[in-house]
């Protein structure tokens, strides 16, 4: 398939711009330099971020507000940066603070935790673009504005609902996760109604997609794609950005190969999108210069900081380090796409080649594991369905629910049950049934939940244990786990991620995440890294140059204890396992 240059010329331009994509696809990136491109040609710019993740500040290397700050060298374009979740902290304290003195302290707690999860954090960053899209001094003032992060779309449908607006705090029943997220926004309604009609009107709303030329991402953006055309939103534009287009030494080529085949294999709902492409950069797009050059040309340069370590560790490090510590359970946690159940895999092997008795549990359909993690190795395998265990958990809710509420509250907790900490929660207790099955050996498990989805079990089971109530019934399996995952000299906690700025600071919200629910992670694991694997390619020899800096971040984030895996062009499985724990 061939794709035209993605250039502005090239859109139909609306006055609203909206760039979504999985963390890491390079939205941001997009979303700056389509920004830029337009102001320079003489057009009144807002840009807009609500991400988290956000790293404005670095790409115009300017302080940026809320309001909106003028930047010096792009004489139309104003940016504004929202921190969401500075914006969420305030929200779940005007929740929950008339309730402070007259509820009981582990009712707050539980209020608090259910406040904490990712929903609120999107209603938050909704909250701060819809006055923006809903602006009408903002839309005579601007040609365009531009936004980096669309709200998604089981946030838009849940702010459609009738019933999110009838005051439904915490006090509801099931342990999900959605729940009174949209309490105390009554006087919001009319606003967000006009922000979500604006965002399904095509003649105002283009909302660009942004993906890599990968599995994953792709599978991503069509869930997304398909989520926002449910409620509305059609007008859709895809970027396939890092397409690798000069192929000349082994590794290149391999690339350049794995990604065509990504293409050829692209989602069927994908295909019928008008799509760009945005070749791989050699370089981090921070500074004006990179910001303008992203559209046009390569502008190669290396990158000459030094790495801080004598010799790059390998995952074989880390494996002896738990073998020797005779660790329980272990957990590989990270972002989708980096990784987690390969490395799952390979421990559970260099275990198992140690003399463990290995249990290596994953939701990945792990068939293609089995050829080589037979039982002679002393692992067993069991791979959890993550539709099916959702469906039960939902059923489970729902029959719970269908007890006590109105058909309208009803479609409030469907509607919640869509949330990404519900498919965790469920996840979560078929990993607790294997755990508790497997007193006598190592326990290794990929895709793990997030602290505040521990927390949230924990908190809504020190809440029923107050109250009383029977609804959202915590398994005794999951009771008696969580104490074991806070016991450092039994569970260990791996985080995966990449050596690139949006994958490290999302483990590092993950990190702060399992901090606050009282689980240690120690290990860090850099996988899929350019600079391991030695390329001549001239773009790819500069972007490894770049990840040196994210791995003298991790080796300071971690204290030194962690491993670096090379990029390895081939789907790693079966044999191939090996070459990661030598």
């Amino acid at each position: 398939m061939h794709f035209k240059d993605f250039k502005v010329s090239e859109i139909n331009l609306t006055k609203y711009l909206f760039f979504t994509g999985k963390g890491g696809v390079g939205k941001t990136s997009a979303a700056c330099a389509t920004a830029v491109a337009l102001a320079d040609i003489g057009k009144k710019i807002m840009l807009i971020s609500t991400d988290p993740a956000s790293n404005l500040q670095d790409v115009f290397n300017t302080e940026l507000n809320n309001k909106g700050v003028s930047i010096k060298d792009v004489p139309n374009l104003v940016v504004a940066n929202f921190d969401p979740e500075k914006a969420a902290a305030e929200y779940k304290e005007s929740v929950v603070g008339p309730y402070r003195g007259k509820l009981p302290e582990v009712v707050l707690q539980n209020m608090e935790e259910q406040l904490s999860g990712s929903c609120t954090v999107e209603i938050a960053a909704f909250n701060e673009f819809s006055s923006f899209i809903t602006d009408e001094k903002a839309a005579l003032k601007y040609n365009h504005i531009i936004f980096d992060t669309a709200p998604t779309g089981h946030t838009l449908r849940m702010l459609q609902l009738p019933s999110a607006w009838s005051n439904f705090i915490s006090e509801s029943t099931h342990g999900a996760s959605c729940l009174g997220q949209l309490s105390g926004l009554e006087s919001k309604r009319e606003v967000y109604k006009n922000a979500v009609e604006n965002l399904a009107n095509k003649e105002k709303t283009t909302l660009i997609l942004v993906s890599r030329p990968e599995p994953s991402p792709l599978k991503e953006a069509e869930r997304a794609s398909k989520e926002l055309q449910d409620i509305g939103v059609n007008n859709q534009v895809l970027i396939i950005n890092g397409m690798l287009e000069e192929h000349d030494d082994y590794l290149s080529n391999a690339i350049y190969v794995k990604q065509q085949n990504a293409i050829k294999d692209m989602p069927q709902a994908l295909q019928k999108l008008k799509t760009f492409k945005i070749p791989l950069r050699p370089y981090n797009v921070t500074g004006l210069e990179n910001v303008r050059a992203l559209l046009k040309d390569n502008n190669i340069k290396y990158n000459t900081e030094t790495l801080n370590v004598d010799n790059i560790p390998r995952l074989k490090n880390i494996i002896e380090a738990l073998y020797n510590s005779d660790k329980k359970v272990i957990f590989t946690m990270g972002k989708g796409g980096v990784g987690k159940t390969t490395i799952a895999a390979a421990i559970a092997l260099g275990l198992a080649r140690k003399g463990k008795k290995v249990h290596l549990t994953t939701t990945d359909p792990a068939a293609h594991l089995r050829f080589v993690l037979d039982e002679s190795y002393g692992i067993t395998l069991s791979n959890i369905n993550e539709k099916d265990e959702l469906e039960k958990y939902k059923q489970d809710v729902l029959s719970k629910a269908r007890e006590t509420m109105c058909e309208d509250d009803i479609a409030y907790v469907e509607e919640d049950l869509r949330s990404p900490c519900t498919q965790e929660i469920a996840v979560f207790r078929a990993f607790a049934e294997i755990v508790d099955r497997s007193q006598n050996e190592v326990v290794v498990i990929d895709t793990a939940p997030t602290g505040h989805t521990l927390l949230l079990l924990d908190s809504t089971q020190s809440y029923h244990r107050e109250i009383q109530r029977s609804q959202g019934d915590i398994p005794e399996s999951v009771r008696k786990l969580l104490p074991k995952l806070r016991n450092e000299s039994e569970t260990e906690v791996i985080i995966v991620t990449l050596a690139e700025t949006t994958p490290v600071h999302e483990a590092m919200r993950l990190q702060a995440d399992l901090n606050r629910a009282g689980i240690h992670s120690k290990w860090w694991v850099i996988n899929s890294s350019l600079y391991a694997a030695n390329t001549t390619n001239a773009i790819l020899k500069a972007k490894a140059s770049n990840e040196v800096q994210w791995i003298n971040k991790v080796n300071e984030i971690s204290k030194s204890h962690f491993a670096v895996i090379e990029w390895i062009p081939e789907e790693v499985k079966g044999e191939m396992l090996n070459d990661l724990i030598n």
